[in-house]
């Protein structure tokens, strides 16, 4: 099956005619994008766009031989006019199944919001699905065998993503591509990395692509430290690297804090952005659960797991920390280190970063500002992508 994407952007394209966002103003060249229209075999076109005919044209493809125009959701954009020679555009009703003449078999799909997806299979077998912007499978759904391909909104729906994952339907070698791509996810790199880590990727308006053909599908890092400043955006990224997934377990190191609201207006803006599937555990014995088996982890963060395994050791006093307390952390933070390195999860780990302005004005405080940089340091090396949060920006350190 012949796969030609005629445009890969949200349905009022990217850039937005006159909007004046830095994603916007970035989009020029491959980070421009039409509205996402999909053309397959030459026969089915998924979504019809203005410029639709041309689109196809400069992708060196016609519409001369579609037999069949399906939509996915309504058109509130600029207006379309219908290409001569072009059937009538429709839409299919959720679960209902069409047979075209050139052989492939297409199944409407409910969504959770207005719109209608599509499962196109070919005469030869190649299974694929389109869902419409902003919409993830509606209701429960049974296992199914994988996909060979998935075009939806990774952007704006990850949760539709971790959905077909946890029913089968997008496996190791489904290729999941992102399209209805808006002004909210900043193009070129930061883009990229975003899709990678969800085990998605996109592509430029024009591009084609066979549809179950073995493609190498590079692997999202294993194990992912992210640092950064105060409020710099490094939970958020966190977060994001994993909300394709189901059944993440969230480590919060943090714990509890009896009377402190401040405190619980954090923990509590963090519950609220986090899929509804995660499950949370607050410990600090995370070296067990690397060594364990199961879903990946999200371990927020590194500088309060040192405070808690400063406080067990007693080094926050300078006589206990010369004669015990020192050697206690070397052991526990090793531990933590080797369990990083020998686990087989996917882990992201947030951590703080210290000690580039003020020097601390106490003992105490100078050797934790040290003893996380030591840990830093360690946990990084162990790690596959290491990423640096800055003022919301996400640099690639390592990976």
């Amino acid at each position: 099956m012949e796969l030609t994407l005629l445009g890969t952007g949200a349905p009022a394209g990217l850039p937005r005619p006159g909007c004046p966002c830095a994603a916007c103003a970035t989009a020029r060249g491959p980070y421009a994008r039409s509205a996402a229209s999909l053309l397959v075999d030459g026969a089915l076109l998924l979504d019809l766009t203005p410029g639709a005919a041309l689109a196809a044209a400069r992708a060196g493809r016609t519409l001369t031989g579609v037999r069949q125009v399906l939509l996915t959701h309504p058109h509130d954009g600029p207006p379309v006019e219908l290409p001569a020679g072009l059937p009538t555009a429709g839409r299919v009703p959720d679960g209902r199944e069409l047979t075209l003449i050139s052989g492939h078999r297409v199944r409407a799909v409910a969504m959770d919001a207005p719109g209608t997806g599509y499962e196109v299979a070919s005469p030869e077998g190649a299974r694929m699905l389109y869902l419409p912007p902003g919409g993830a499978p509606a209701g429960p759904a049974a296992r199914q065998r994988p996909y060979d391909l998935v075009a939806l909104d990774v952007t704006g729906r990850p949760d539709a993503l971790a959905r077909l994952r946890a029913v089968g339907a997008v496996g190791a070698e489904t290729d999941v591509l992102a399209v209805h791509l808006d002004h909210d996810a900043a193009p070129g790199p930061a883009l990229d990395r975003r899709l990678g880590a969800a085990g998605a990727r996109a592509v430029p308006d024009g591009t084609t692509l066979t549809v179950g053909a073995y493609r190498e599908v590079p692997a999202p890092p294993r194990r992912t430290l992210v640092t950064g400043g105060a409020r710099s955006g490094k939970s958020l990224e966190a977060e994001r690297r994993l909300e394709a997934y189901p059944d993440v377990v969230y480590v919060a190191t943090g714990g509890g804090r009896d009377g402190d609201a401040e405190w619980a207006a954090r923990v509590g803006a963090h519950r609220e952005r986090r899929p509804a599937s995660w499950r949370t555990e607050e410990t600090c014995e995370v070296a067990e659960l690397l060594a364990a088996d199961g879903p990946p982890l999200l371990v927020d963060c590194l500088s309060l797991w040192l405070t808690d395994a400063m406080d067990r050791v007693g080094a926050w006093d300078d006589g206990t920390w010369a004669r015990t307390g020192e050697k206690a952390l070397r052991e526990r933070v090793a531990e933590l280190v080797a369990a990083v390195r020998a686990t087989r999860r996917t882990v992201v780990a947030v951590t703080n970063e210290v000690g580039s302005g003020v020097v601390p004005a106490t003992a105490a405080g100078r050797r934790f500002r040290d003893e996380l940089g030591r840990l830093n340091a360690a946990f990084a090396d162990e790690c596959e992508q290491v990423l640096l949060a800055v003022s919301g920006q996400v640099l690639v350190v390592r990976g």
